[in-house]
């Protein structure tokens, strides 16, 4: 037993060290991006972008680096071992360009998702061998004449013979012109009903000019360097082998790969947040001539808004991080967190960003140099939020679920595994067979209450966080209590506005029980500022104030702890996450 203990201990160390090394290397490539002379820096990017062209010396450093082995399964001769893995190595893409990295990447992986979770062993060794070459993928799902409901399919897929007619178009798909193989989502059955949706995987070389033609490209507000475009197919003639899994899967398939891709994309986010946030260190440091005690110029406004904007990163990143471990760890929960997390990345951008244009001031608008970036992720990082995984979806996920949560699962579940607060703690592989459509288990928020219940200390800031947590734990008792009543009043019209109210209060309780998981299991780590329960009290007092509770004010070494940290990360070049990576610039 010992044996084994130290062996996977080794195994989880290796793997780590072959993390950070893949990280660094990374980072070392796309080296300072505030130096103008750097060919994949700011002033690069950003002339990119106002040409709204890929950026190519960027896909040509990730093309240099393999990035694409990153996406593919070790099985299938890449190196994705693990979901927290592909974000450790996709967030120094996310930190310099959004675009980039959802279009050199981010997209194929997407659409790869869906032929690792359904596809044969023949579709999968092709895929891989095509992204193994060089190659991209497209998926098209979005539906924007129905708002994204990609349940209405305007594309429909008829038997005929040995294969399918498609017929139909979808109007946007990123880098459909440029694409090896497209993973298209469609209508293979008129008939109502979960099994009415189908998956095909096509490679678009290979279908006919005539009977399926591309759209003009579009020009979107945000991701400008990436090439969307549309398809229209008209009795298209595709083989019976494109079918990707059972016919009538598809919406089986697209939920589930949801879980992967939304979560993924999410926690890569906290990138471009980490970036803003320097950005805004970088100009209240240059404008007041130097950091002083009290944070700027004006050291209670600039120095609480970057404080906030900190606080706001790490809650957010804490959730993020328990959602990219629970797809390995919890597979049939991760339903509801990956749509938690995928839910509250629209809120805790508008408000980081808002915190942050306070420092900024009119250097908000600057759209060059190194501010330039700022801007740029303003306009990028929504776009992350929107289409067929966005608040709309993920609150239809959740919502649901809720009833069956509160009967059989609030205050009953034991609490998550250790591991699923280990930031650099080994995974078993990904079975996306276990990934359940809605489970009725909860393990994260039985973390919360268990923490709450042992929080010790006599200091002001272990008080403060002891307090905290206990009226969240009463929050959550409310939740649960007018789920519970809302059930038993039946489908009322009149309740379903609270229905809504009440999944985003439960969203920022899960992220209240990440925070305090992760500070709780950070007390045994190495990272002293994760082991200080003042940033998970600044955490939890932002998420309280949030759900409208009334708060006292945190301890002053509180605040000054968490500003302090800001300060030294910025100076000792440390991204501002929780994994505290090594950053060049």
């Amino acid at each position: 037993m010992v044996t084994s203990l130290l062996g996977e201990q080794a195994s989880a160390q290796q793997r780590e060290h072959a993390v950070r090394a893949r990280v660094a290397e990374l980072e070392a490539l796309f080296g300072d991006p505030s130096d103008p002379a750097n060919p994949v820096g700011y002033t690069a990017l950003l002339e990119a972008d106002r040409a709204a062209v890929p950026f190519a010396a960027g896909e040509e450093l990730l093309d240099d680096f393999g990035i694409t082995d990153e996406y593919i399964p070790r099985a299938l001769g890449g190196r994705l071992d693990g979901m927290d893995t592909l974000v450790r190595i996709m967030r120094p893409v996310f930190r310099r360009d959004v675009g980039l990295a959802m279009g050199h990447g981010m997209t194929t992986f997407m659409a790869a998702s869906d032929v690792w979770t359904a596809g044969s062993s023949r579709q999968r060794h092709w895929l891989a061998g095509l992204l193994r070459d060089g190659g991209k993928a497209a998926i098209a799902q979005h539906e924007t004449a129905h708002s994204n409901d990609y349940v209405r399919s305007q594309v429909t897929a008829r038997r005929s013979g040995d294969g399918y007619l498609i017929s139909g178009g979808k109007p946007l798909v990123n880098n459909l012109e440029r694409a090896g193989a497209l993973v298209l989502f469609c209508r293979t059955d008129p008939a109502p009903g979960s099994r009415s949706h189908s998956v095909l995987l096509l490679e678009p070389g290979q279908l006919s000019d005539v009977r399926a033609a591309v759209t003009a490209r579009r020009t979107p507000v945000g991701l400008r360097g990436c090439r969307f475009a549309g398809v229209e197919f008209d009795d298209c003639p595709v083989p019976a082998s494109a079918l990707l899994g059972p016919e009538g899967s598809g919406i089986e398939t697209a939920l589930r790969s949801f879980q992967i891709s939304r979560t993924v994309i999410a926690a890569t986010a906290v990138a471009a947040l980490d970036t803003s946030l320097r950005t805004a260190v970088r100009f209240d440091r240059e404008r007041s001539g130097g950091w002083q005690a009290g944070g700027g110029r004006d050291g209670g406004r600039t120095g609480a808004a970057l404080t906030n904007a900190f606080v706001n990163l790490l809650l957010y990143d804490a959730l993020a991080v328990v959602a990219t471990r629970a797809l390995h760890l919890l597979p049939a929960e991760t339903s509801v967190y990956s749509a938690a997390l995928k839910y509250l990345l629209p809120r805790v951008l508008t408000e980081t960003m808002y915190d942050l244009s306070i420092v900024l001031g009119s250097g908000f608008y600057t759209r060059e140099g190194t501010l330039g970036i700022f801007q740029k992720h303003v306009r990028d990082v929504p776009v992350l939020s929107l289409g067929h995984a966005g608040t709309v979806a993920c609150q239809a996920t959740v919502i649901p679920q809720m009833p069956r949560l509160a009967r059989g699962s609030w205050f009953v579940e034991d609490e998550a595994p250790a591991g699923l607060f280990r930031l650099h703690g080994g995974l078993p592989p990904l079975r996306t067979d276990r990934l359940s459509l809605a489970c009725g288990r909860d393990s994260l928020s039985a973390t919360m209450l268990a923490v709450a219940a042992g929080i010790d200390g006599t200091g002001p800031v272990e008080t403060a966080l002891r307090r905290l947590a206990g009226q969240l734990v009463e929050e959550f008792r409310d939740v649960r209590a007018r789920v519970l009543a809302l059930d038993a009043a039946g489908a009322a019209a009149t309740a379903r506005p609270a229905r809504f109210a009440l999944m985003d209060r439960y969203a920022l309780l899960l992220a209240a029980a990440a925070v305090l998981g992760l500070w709780d299991q950070g007390r045994y780590g190495l990272d002293p500022f994760l082991a200080d329960p003042s940033w998970a009290a600044a955490a939890l007092h932002r998420i309280a104030r949030r759900l409208g509770t009334r708060v006292a004010d945190l301890p002053a070494e509180c605040e000054t702890r968490i500003r302090h940290e800001v300060q030294l990360r910025f100076s000792t070049q440390i991204s501002y996450d929780l994994y505290s990576s090594p950053i060049p610039g």
